[in-house]
């Protein structure tokens, strides 16, 4: 099936501004990524779904994305290889003939101090969430650019903007991402337009935080953890209603980056 569509402007029936649309998201077979998944399918986007470990995972997504009326693919990349990633990007443009969305979501996180790191582990954040990030935009970047433009939006994390010691690889990684947002909005625009949301505590249902994450949460703004259904509502905006903003950075923190 091939789609060719209007490029740029994002809107359509109200309640589906995505109609007709093509989203990709990586990591979508579980948690945030598969949050992000549904609700691009709720907005009308026809939504491949990346996975590299999480198959059962990501068979759940698909289903339960049509059940918004939409198509919907699960394809298998690891981020952290080019390889795969351009091999995908091809997969999609064969099978929808464009694409408007791609959403990096994927990623790893875990903990070790300075004294544990092992360059490994360095290398597996950096790897996914970095050099996945930038590999996907590139290849979406080519298709976008020949239909006239699109939208890429970056998960990052509030620890690309605050330092977390025994997170040292990560926060690292996630900083590198904001600022690779920045330059993508920069050498894509005018086009494409590349934003980032910056995920705080945020808690799935069932899940209790931290003793880190119970001490911080009493001392922001808003004195919660947030929803993942926060962070799914930011990329949503970010892919429609965002129509002057490229190159920025929205943290869904409660206000913890301001502390």
């Amino acid at each position: 099936m091939k789609l060719r569509l209007p490029p740029k402007k994002m809107t359509s029936a109200a309640g589906r501004p995505l109609r007709g649309r093509v989203a990709l998201v990586t990591g979508a077979g579980r948690r945030l990524g598969r949050v992000i998944a549904v609700e691009l399918a709720r907005a009308g986007a026809q939504v491949v779904v990346n996975y590299n470990r999480s198959a059962a995972g990501a068979r759940d997504t698909v289903r339960e994305i049509r059940t918004f009326g939409v198509e919907s693919l699960a394809l298998k990349a690891d981020v952290s290889r080019p390889a795969d990633v351009r091999a995908m990007f091809r997969a999609v443009e064969r099978r929808f003939g464009g694409l408007d969305v791609v959403v990096n979501n994927a990623g790893v996180f875990f903990a070790a101090t300075w004294d544990k790191l092992r360059e490994r582990d360095w290398d597996r954040a950096l790897d996914t969430n970095l050099k996945g990030p930038f590999f996907c935009a590139q290849a979406a970047a080519r298709i976008m650019m020949r239909q006239g433009g699109g939208r890429i939006i970056n998960i990052s994390s509030l620890g690309g903007l605050r330092a977390w010691p025994s997170y040292m690889h990560y926060c690292s990684s996630k900083a590198g991402l904001i600022m690779l947002t920045r330059c993508l909005a920069k050498a894509l625009g005018p086009a494409i337009m590349v934003n980032s949301v910056a995920p705080g505590t945020i808690l799935f249902p069932g899940e209790k935080p931290s003793a880190a994450q119970q001490a911080s949460i009493p001392l922001t703004p808003l004195r919660q953890a947030g929803r993942p259904e926060a962070v799914a509502a930011a990329v949503l905006f970010l892919a429609t209603t965002a129509e002057f903003t490229t190159g920025q950075v929205i943290p869904v923190d409660g206000g913890q980056s301001v502390l």
